[in-house]
């Protein structure tokens, strides 16, 4: 019986002619993914980083201050710089100019000893021989020696067009062209090219955000170097130019978005390593050789009040968003400078530790070191591999913070306490976060002893729907367990005003017990063990009186969910409920008419008593209301529980800085600013609005 073909046995023959050798460039066709990462959007731009990377390099190098960007509408990138301009004399091992071995050949450029660079981010020599290879046209002009050089490419082959554009007619040729004439000393690179579709997807395309993003973020690694980005495609043409003499310093303040604990912490240092490499010797054979490497480390570090952590890497001004050992040094030395700085304090108390989370709460970090040859993990660049580079970086970083943490400076000693201060409390709400974590469960939990016992829980297991009131006083909580739907409504009481948190201390607040209580009825942690899908309800509702006492209740609430369950706010899940202040008894109201009316204000209760006297209905003397506690339970049910007739007012966060800024006034430390606020508020209050 024969075999069907699809299941017909792979032939045994394996013999030298079954192997497939690709060369030149034609392993980067085969595999662009091993070079570039992908073919969707992200190998697209990957392409472009490679082009400007080269012309950032030079910048480094002190050559050349501008680079212009320009993505045209007919597909192509064009990247231009005003550097040394690419060699275009002979090189003697192949006999090509310096120009088509840069582009045509894998592994060469000048980047692999020290003669030309001395930090660069290509290192492999692929760089613009991959983006050649992966482009249907790819021009260079070089401005080098008072001449302009000129050649073309389609695919990786050299040649020349007969025309403009990827489509033009084509013949192979090699040799570089020497094309017009410019001014001696007047030297520079031109690049155009055009990626090749049959690489890459069909939705794969230039994202301009992502270029602007890494202008911006170059501009701040290499102070004074402007990036001009120019976008030609569609019907509204733009055109941005990025440049900062600030340096890293300046790019920490610009990613942090807390207040700031602490100002940009600049941690600088130079060390030396040695590293064994192949080396070419005389014969042409490749030898391992010592090599003394420096390593030059740049870190700015800011600390802020939030509890995000935020850690930029670079290296030659390339990004390694996955780490590597510099980051793993920066880690390490930060933490041994701040276990070390402690063991001088009293801060610290007997069986408590400093671990490297706790040290990077709230931290804005941007870590760069410069070193010839780095050894990365691929093309990509992503992470660094060099082994001598993290003990170098520890040992800079630790001696630099501890400098910083234990100086006596009365500039300098405050602030560093504070931040000590930062850290050990960190360490400690991550202790009693731990601890709640595991005590606090949903719905399950309530049987166990975690939950408070004064918590009046509802029936239902599901958040969706559920509600948690937090309510004022012992008074009001007894009427609002007769008017609350106990199938879905929760409710605890809060004992007068609780704790201030914006001035308090991490450790203060959760020795509170009514701070301690509203977070472990939530269920879901405080500050940056905050787990969103841990809260035990759908909506927390803030119930206190209408009148001053009330709202300063309500802003101390709302002060600590900012401040230590933002997500909550962040996600629409805070609420206030709106009590009435007054209400209307009508006697024989007239059709239309409900036997009582409830105003929320004074200005509509005037409204309303002049509604109807002018519409001739009778009414005994309103009465106001001077808190929850003087509501009977039907009356609090249908005026602020029962969610058919009920009001809320839902805290939202359009601008979280702008809020953090607010709250800071209002409740923080510095009362200046306060007083200037209360003072600029009494102006403009109207007298006979004051309840007195």
């Amino acid at each position: 019986m024969q075999t069907p073909k699809s299941k017909q046995p792979h032939s045994r023959d394996y013999e030298a002619k079954n192997l497939l050798v690709l060369e030149g460039l034609e392993a980067v066709r085969k595999r662009p993914a091993m070079y570039i990462g992908s073919t969707d959007t992200r190998g697209l731009m990957h392409c472009l980083w490679e082009i400007i990377d080269n012309a950032v390099d030079e910048a480094l190098a002190g050559f050349g201050d501008r680079i212009e960007v320009v993505l045209d509408g007919d597909g192509s990138v064009f990247v231009a710089d005003h550097a040394r301009g690419i060699p275009v004399d002979t090189e003697p091992r192949t006999g090509l100019s310096g120009v088509e071995v840069v582009f045509t050949k894998l592994h060469a450029g000048g980047k692999f000893g020290n003669s030309s660079y001395n930090a660069t981010g290509g290192l492999h020599g692929v760089g613009a021989s991959v983006v050649n290879a992966l482009s249907t046209r790819l021009d260079v002009e070089v401005d080098r020696g008072g001449a302009t050089w000129s050649m073309s490419f389609r695919r990786g082959v050299p040649g020349v067009f007969d025309g403009d554009g990827p489509n033009a007619a084509f013949t192979p040729q090699s040799g570089l062209r020497k094309t017009g004439r410019v001014a001696k000393g007047v030297t520079g690179t031109r690049v155009r090219y055009w990626p090749d579709r049959q690489i890459f997807l069909a939705d794969a395309e230039l994202s301009l955000s992502h270029l602007h993003d890494r202008a911006r973020q170059t501009s701040f690694l290499v102070p004074g170097l402007a990036l001009d980005v120019a976008d030609r495609r569609g019907d509204e043409p733009s055109r941005e130019t990025f440049v900062h003499v600030g340096g890293i310093t300046e790019f920490a303040d610009f990613l942090a978005h807390d207040a700031p604990l602490t100002d940009v912490i600049r941690l600088q240092g130079h060390d030396a390593f040695v590293e064994t490499v192949p080396m070419l010797d005389d014969s042409g054979a490749m030898t391992p050789t010592d090599v003394e490497r420096d390593l030059d480390v740049d870190i700015a570090v800011r600390w802020g009040t939030g509890y995000d952590t935020t850690v930029k890497s670079f290296v030659n001004i390339i990004a390694t968003p996955k780490g590597g050992t510099h980051v793993a040094g920066f880690e390490r030395g930060l933490t041994r400078a701040f276990v070390k700085s402690l063991d001088g304090t009293r801060l610290l108390k007997a069986g408590e530790e400093i671990i490297k989370d706790d040290c990077m709460e709230g931290l804005t970090a941007v870590v760069t070191v410069r070193l010839a040859e780095p050894q990365f993990e691929g093309q990509t660049k992503e992470v660094l591999g060099t082994p001598p580079v993290q003990k170098l970086v520890t040992g800079i970083v630790e001696r630099e913070l501890a400098e910083f943490l234990t100086s006596t400076k009365a500039a300098v000693r405050p602030v560093a306490r504070t931040l000590m201060e930062k850290v050990v409390n960190a360490s400690r709400t991550r202790v009693q976060a731990r601890a709640h974590k595991e005590n606090q469960r949903r719905k399950n939990a309530l049987a166990s002893s975690a939950l408070p016992p004064k918590l009046k829980d509802c029936r239902s297991t599901a958040v969706d729907g559920t509600e948690l009131f937090i309510v004022e006083g012992d008074s009001a909580l007894g009427t609002a367990n007769v008017a609350r739907n106990s199938e879905f409504q929760a409710l605890l009481p809060i004992r007068g005003k609780i704790l201030n948190v914006q001035k308090a201390s991490v450790g203060d607040m959760l020795k509170n017990a009514e701070c301690a209580s509203i977070i472990q009825v939530v269920g879901a942690g405080s500050g940056r063990t905050f787990d969103l899908e841990a809260v035990r309800y759908g909506k927390i509702i803030f119930m206190a009186d209408a009148d001053a006492d009330g709202a300063h209740i309500r802003t101390l609430l709302a002060t600590l969910f900012f401040r230590y369950m933002r997500p909550l706010v962040e996600a629409g899940r805070i609420y206030s409920a709106v009590p009435p202040l007054h209400r209307f008894e009508l006697i024989n109201p007239k059709r239309g008419y409900e036997k009582y009316i409830y105003t929320y204000s004074d200005a509509e209760y005037q409204r309303k008593a002049a509604e109807l006297t002018k519409r001739g209905q009778a009414f005994k003397d309103p009465q106001r209301y001077k808190g929850l506690g003087e509501m009977d339970a039907d009356q609090l049910a249908d005026t602020t529980m029962n969610p058919r007739h009920r009001t809320l007012r839902r805290l939202t966060v359009d601008d979280a800085a702008a809020a953090e800024r607010v709250f800071e006034m209002l409740m923080g430390n510095d009362v200046g600013p306060r007083k200037e606020f209360i003072v600029e508020g009494a102006y403009a209050l109207e007298a006979d609005r004051i309840d007195a």
